[in-house]
């Protein structure tokens, strides 16, 4: 068995995780931003050649202001660094050499220029990324290839000039939304176009199919939660989900109907309402709640965007950060108290989720050091890429837990539908036992009405007959009836009486009778106690078949003696009358009648 482990370990633990994960981050994210001596202003890579440096110049000119000075600059050029403070446009000039007429098609490659620019070739335009006026066109995420028009190539130096529109630091909310330019490789065509359909396949095309998935999560999950309102965190996931996408699609939209302080002011306020949709869903898949937490979130929802529009567009990256930063330790506060209510109550879920939980953290850490600056931003927003895979590992927990409480339902479900189906049975049988006992009062009351018809009617008009005939005959035939008539009334509503005192009946019955017609009786029947009970009706029945078989032995046999040997085999008792003519041997004829009774 293993040893249950306490809690400062479990902190220990995470602890150690949590370094691991950040110095990884911090080697991944530094070693491509190591410390180098200045390039020289051309980099030949094959046949390409990578122009490091340029002459730029800030001005809202239609053309490069060659009249006025230009400060020569490092590519890439981050403004948030060279430019703190300043806006576009500016321009950059590049020289690069080429033949006049070469062979194949040249192009030049931007991978990065934020938020749009235009691009000019020995003096023309060749190219524009789209508005250069607000609304700007934001084209921060997306690569740039230009094609640069053979007739416009000069043998020797050209001029390839670039006119940047883009913000200062101050006036966006994340440090990627700056100003600025990454280095221009110029070559041929075909050799940059696979260049570019990689890094646009990496940068745009796999953000939109994680946003496509994880949206389509987000509703499946959404509608879950609606459907099962005792399930609250399936809600809140499916929220948190969803608003992270719209927060994405910022990379994916070019061309937005408001300006860049609109849309700043917009991402804070969605940044705020993210960071409380997933303070609720941690709370609620832990199975805590708060109405006071509940109420300062949506609080901090109205104040952010509140304090930025307070703070003006031109504070904007500064309170942003703060408010970041408070959320960020918002969401991480929440982490813990999470881990730690699952660590009390469903210690099976700990680990996986822990290591998903702190990933997540690992996460927000390294983009809150991009942000202050404390490690170079990659080329890749990698928060809006490794934060989807987070939420499809929770979102495939959330829909293993729901199917698994599904199959659970289910399976409580056909119990209760067999037991329901056992207790109507039962209820069935109940029901037929009560009819059937209905039918046998009913029947036996009828039995008792017609032996009392019987008995009141035909007993006493038969009992007239016997006093007051004159004829013998008559008034014999008139007694056995009466007899008989009592014998039915007493099948019809007698009880069941001891075999014993059925045995004793016959016998008296049978001596008297053969006594008076001259035969001698020979009675024999069991002598052991005798427990068993008779019916009514079989006791009747048994009773006629015995005068039957007596009055044979009378009327027709003329005998002198007759056997009556009585048996009780297997709960069944039997009579046998067996007579000898008197004409014959003792041994010579005899004949035979037996009777079978069952017990009650």
């Amino acid at each position: 068995m293993r040893p249950r482990l306490s809690p400062v370990h479990v902190a220990s633990r995470l602890a150690a995780l949590l370094r691991g994960l950040l110095l990884c981050a911090f080697v991944v994210l530094c070693l491509p931003c190591r410390a180098q001596a200045d390039p020289p202003p051309v980099l030949l890579e094959g046949e390409l050649r990578i122009l490091t440096s340029a002459m730029a110049v800030a001005g809202p000119e239609l053309s490069f202001p060659a009249d006025r000075p230009a400060t020569k600059v490092r590519l890439p050029d981050d403004w948030w660094a060279s430019r703190p403070k300043a806006d576009g446009p500016v321009w950059y000039r590049l020289t690069f050499d080429a033949p006049a007429h070469p062979d194949r098609l040249l192009a030049a490659y931007i991978e990065r220029v934020c938020s749009n620019a235009e691009v000019h070739l020995n003096g023309h335009l060749i190219h524009s990324g789209g508005r250069m006026t607000e609304p700007v066109t934001r084209n921060c995420h997306y690569p740039q290839l230009v094609t640069l028009p053979s007739g416009l190539l000069r043998d020797g130096a050209n001029e390839l000039d670039i006119k940047v529109m883009g913000y200062a630091l101050q006036k966006v909310s994340t440090r990627q939304r700056a100003g600025g330019l990454s280095a221009v490789k110029v070559g041929p065509q075909a050799v940059l176009e696979a260049e570019y359909a990689s890094d646009r396949f990496w940068s745009l095309t796999v953000l939109e199919v994680i946003t496509v998935g994880t949206t389509m999560l987000g509703l499946l999950v959404l509608c879950l939660g609606w459907l099962n309102r005792r399930e609250p965190h399936l809600l809140w996931f499916g929220l948190m989900t969803l608003m992270w996408n719209v927060m994405a699609m910022r990379m994916l939209a070019r061309d937005l109907p408001f300006d860049n302080a609109t849309v700043e002011l917009l991402s804070g306020a969605g940044w705020a309402l993210v960071t409380a949709l997933g303070v609720q869903f941690m709370l609620s898949y832990a199975n805590l709640r708060s109405r006071t937490l509940e109420i300062g979130l949506t609080l901090q929802c109205l104040v952010v965007p509140l304090t930025l529009v307070l703070a003006g567009p031109n504070r904007l990256f500064v309170v942003m950060s703060a408010w970041q930063l408070v959320m960020v330790c918002e969401a991480i506060a929440t982490m813990g108290l999470y881990l730690y209510a699952i660590w009390h109550h469903r210690r099976e879920e700990f680990w996986p989720m822990g290591i998903t939980v702190v990933s997540m953290g690992a996460l927000l850490l390294v983009e809150r050091a991009v942000q202050h600056n404390l490690l170079d931003p990659l080329r890749l927003h990698l928060s809006h890429f490794a934060m989807p895979v987070v939420f499809v590992v929770l979102g495939t927990r959330q829909l293993r837990s729901f199917s698994r409480a599904l199959q659970d339902a289910e399976a409580a479900r056909n119990s209760l539908e067999s037991r329901v189906a056992e207790a109507t049975a039962e209820m069935e049988r109940n029901y037929a036992q009560m009819a059937e006992l209905r039918v046998e009062q009913v029947t036996e009351k009828e039995r008792k009405r017609i032996a009392g018809d019987l008995h009141d009617d035909l007993g006493a008009k038969l009992l007239t007959i016997v006093h007051t005939s004159e004829s013998e005959r008559i008034s014999s035939l008139a007694r056995e009836a009466l007899e008989e008539m009592r014998l039915s009334v007493k099948g019809l509503t007698g009880k069941p009486l001891p075999v014993a005192d059925a045995l004793a009946d016959w016998r008296a019955e049978t001596v008297l009778r053969l006594g008076q017609a001259g035969v001698e009786a020979d009675w024999r029947s069991p002598n052991e106690d005798l427990t068993q009970q008779l019916s009514a009706r079989a006791f009747v029945q048994t009773t006629r078949i015995l005068r039957e078989a007596i009055s044979n032995v009378i009327k027709h046999s003329g005998a002198s003696h007759c056997k009556v040997r009585c048996t009780l085999v297997n709960t069944i008792s039997c009579s046998s009358c067996r007579t000898t003519a008197r004409a014959f041997p003792w041994n010579s004829m005899a004949s035979s009648t037996e009777a079978t009774a069952w017990p009650a």
